[in-house]
């Protein structure tokens, strides 16, 4: 017999269920598929997923409910898991730069809906200016004014098309990257080690830490600071923010400094918190650290102790908790496993969706779960693994010899799926060295730095979208 429960019952009981579940109840009947295409539904999906699309995302992309967008960006998404290697363009972009050069993507995503990319890289030239360029069409399309002082640090803020550079005197300008001049400008008190621009719930931040373990948050666009916090007694090496801006971590590679994580909204709205909410993470020698994707607390980190070089991942889930009168932060130890040594020693790793913990040796790949469970492990030997990039959709291998492999995750498994291999184009000369692998949906892209040769990219791009 077939009941009928209340539009409201349902829908809270639709609210529970993911994407793929909702397209499954709503081939059910026609009421099931009215409510399980609910606005409220899908919107609450695509922002838990993407965090700062709004009504706004939608008009630019002439879309009209948050069901197409899901379904259109998840597409987008998926297009390069489901290429092959002819599907790819390569280029060379020979834009000479210096070996302290940065490069970051200044674009959003990639493909629009006409399946058209529009994936832009920003970059400091050799001549100490920044520079955009658009990697499908492999021109410049923005270059900035040469500037007094070398550029050191440059970070960029896809959402608003806007770079940030500190340069060795300790200054810090906003480009829009399409004025002649800079937007804003100001000043730090200690050289910078480490740079990023975010986009909080707040508006969009630039965070810095410098030499003397400050870390300033400045507000744009025009760069006003609104609080400096002193976290070390050193500098402060590394800073990782997570999925949705909630948490800031903060560590100097020191075995006497333990890693920090402050609730950014403690930095930003100064006059509702009489000091910066902060907590001491328990674990020494931290050299990387992760959040896990789409999931605004939990942060991973890993360590490598020497002289027995034993490495150790351990995980936490940070907490707000009240005390009396006050709130405070906790990181709650979730679990913890240390790597065999005849597995070899990781220099990099990530942590997907699903909390798998992924790392590559000099000469395999590695899976865990986060109590370290082994999951799946690919060998490579002979060949070196030289870099890993880890995103929530995919990893990508790159080797010594200049080829890359592309993984996929598996939306319902722990494990990877191997998608396809693009080899290098190009002899790479004993001296080169691939500074930085990035990727978004419709491009990779490597910075090659050559002591005897000018400097490059090196661009795989997806010809057009490509169908299901």
């Amino acid at each position: 017999m077939e009941i009928d429960l209340p539009s409201l019952t349902m829908m809270k009981i639709f609210s529970y269920l993911d994407a793929f579940s909702l397209l499954q109840v709503a081939q059910v009947n026609k009421n099931w598929n009215a409510l399980a295409s609910s606005d409220v539904l899908w919107r609450k999906l695509c922002q838990k997923r993407w965090f700062s699309c709004d009504m706004d995302t939608l008009q630019s992309l002439s879309i009209e409910t948050w069901k197409q967008f899901f379904i259109y960006r998840t597409r987008q998404e998926r297009a390069k898991s489901r290429a092959k290697p002819e599907d790819f363009i390569y280029k060379e972009i020979p834009a000479e730069y210096g070996v302290r050069t940065c490069a970051c993507y200044i674009s959003g995503t990639g493909l629009t809906t006409k399946g058209q990319g529009k994936s832009v890289v920003c970059m400091v030239t050799s001549e100490n200016r920044i520079s955009t360029w658009s990697i499908r069409e492999g021109v410049m399309t923005w270059v900035s004014p040469e500037q007094p002082a070398s550029i050191k640090l440059l970070t960029t803020l896809p959402e608003m098309h806007m770079a940030v550079t500190v340069d060795i005197e300790s200054t810090i300008k906003l480009w829009d990257c399409q004025s002649r001049e800079a937007l804003a400008t100001n000043g730090l008190f200690s050289p910078c080690q480490s740079l990023k621009a975010v986009f909080t719930k707040d508006g969009p931040i630039v965070l810095a830490g410098d030499t003397s373990g400050n870390l300033y948050i400045f507000r744009i666009p025009d760069l006003h600071l609104i609080s400096r916090v002193n976290v070390f007694p050193y500098g402060i090496n590394e800073l990782y923010c997570s999925p949705q801006k909630k948490w800031v971590f903060l560590s100097k590679k020191h075995p006497h400094i333990l890693p920090k994580v402050f609730y950014t909204r403690s930095l930003l709205r100064t006059s509702e918190f009489s000091a910066p909410l902060s907590t001491v993470l328990k674990f020494s020698l931290c050299q990387r650290a992760f959040w896990t994707p789409r999931r605004e607390d939990r942060i991973t980190l890993m360590s490598i102790h020497r002289p027995q070089k034993i490495t150790k991942f351990i995980t936490f889930d940070m907490k707000l908790e009240e005390n009396g009168n006050n709130i405070i932060v906790t990181g709650r130890f979730l679990a913890s496993f240390s790597l065999p040594e005849r597995k070899g020693r990781p220099e990099w790793f990530g942590v997907s969706a699903q909390e798998v913990i992924v790392c590559s040796t000099a000469s395999s790949l590695l899976l865990f779960r986060m109590d370290g469970t082994p999951l799946q492990t690919v060998q490579y030997c002979p060949e070196e693994i030289l870099r890993l990039w880890v995103d929530p959709l995919h990893v990508i291998v790159t080797f010594i010899d200049g080829s890359l492999e592309v993984y996929a995750w598996e939306e319902r498994s722990p494990e990877l799926r191997r998608c396809y291999r693009l080899r290098n184009r190009r002899h790479l000369p004993p001296q080169s060295l691939i500074n930085k692998t990035l990727c978004d949906d419709v491009s990779i892209i490597r910075v090659m730095l050559n002591r005897a040769t000018p400097c490059f990219l090196m661009a795989y791009i997806l010809k057009s979208a490509l169908s299901n």
